[in-house]
């Protein structure tokens, strides 16, 4: 009703707007929050979430704009003292280039990993796959043990329109998975996912993209690396190095 009468929008706008809200909503759900006491760094991993999937920055302006209303509406009608989103700056639209790790750096991501926990091997693998095969974290959250053809050494991934492709994938990461299934197949799994490769043990089901997203934040900082990280990175960084290899595009 505000966004109707208050805010004159369009019917297709106000369900624009109330869908972004419930973007943000399952996210903060997510992280175990609720919407009424969301902190500014959660706003800021949201968007940081929302450029990982590949949705580009006018899009996430937009979708800014939907929360601003919203707190804005909160913040009118007295549901919370002040709006998150009052310090949360606008993406810029426009050229940009992500950042892209060296193989030093990813080395040293995937060196930081300790082996002690009982993530630690599950990470690694994680890591080397995410970056060997160029996925994108949504592809490599759904990734099934079906899907792993280890002896062909390549894999087969369903992407965006549910297209599927066959990627190969390196001795390496083949390697990383071998030592990841042991632990894996310890794990009581919920009915209805047992086939996914990368699973939480505390959940006992498929790692979501904002758990992947967490992860990697977490091992950049541990890396000692200051570049903006995203799992989107590795992708970029994978096709830079093949470029830079000799490939053609």
């Amino acid at each position: 009703i505000y966004l109707k009468l208050e805010k004159s929008l369009r019917p297709k706008t106000v369900e624009a707007y109330l869908s972004d809200v419930d973007k943000l909503a399952v996210f903060i759900a997510d992280c175990g929050g609720n919407l009424l006491e969301v902190t500014l760094e959660q706003l800021r991993e949201f968007l940081a979430s929302l450029a990982d999937v590949g949705i580009n920055a006018r899009s996430q302006a937009r979708i800014l704009s939907s929360l601003r209303s919203f707190y804005g509406f909160l913040k009118l009608d007295g549901f919370i003292g002040d709006d998150p989103t009052e310090l949360i700056k606008s993406p810029k639209i426009g050229m940009h280039l992500p950042d892209v790790l060296t193989l030093q750096e990813i080395d040293d991501i995937i060196n930081s990993i300790d082996l002690s926990k009982k993530e630690g091997q599950r990470n690694r693998a994680m890591i080397e796959v995410l970056y060997s095969c160029g996925l994108r974290v949504s592809e490599l959250c759904s990734l099934r043990m079906s899907d792993l053809y280890l002896h062909e050494q390549f894999i087969r991934i369903t992407g965006k329109g549910d297209k599927q492709r066959l990627v190969p994938i390196s001795e390496r990461a083949i390697a990383e998975l071998e030592a990841y299934f042991p632990d894996r197949n310890m794990i009581p799994i919920k009915p209805g996912y047992e086939d996914y490769v990368f699973v939480s043990e505390r959940l006992k089901k498929p790692l979501s993209r904002i758990m992947v997203f967490h992860f990697i934040k977490q091992l950049v900082a541990a890396a000692g690396i200051e570049k903006s990280v995203s799992p989107h990175t590795f992708r970029h960084s994978f096709a830079t190095h093949l470029l830079e290899g000799g490939a053609n595009l």
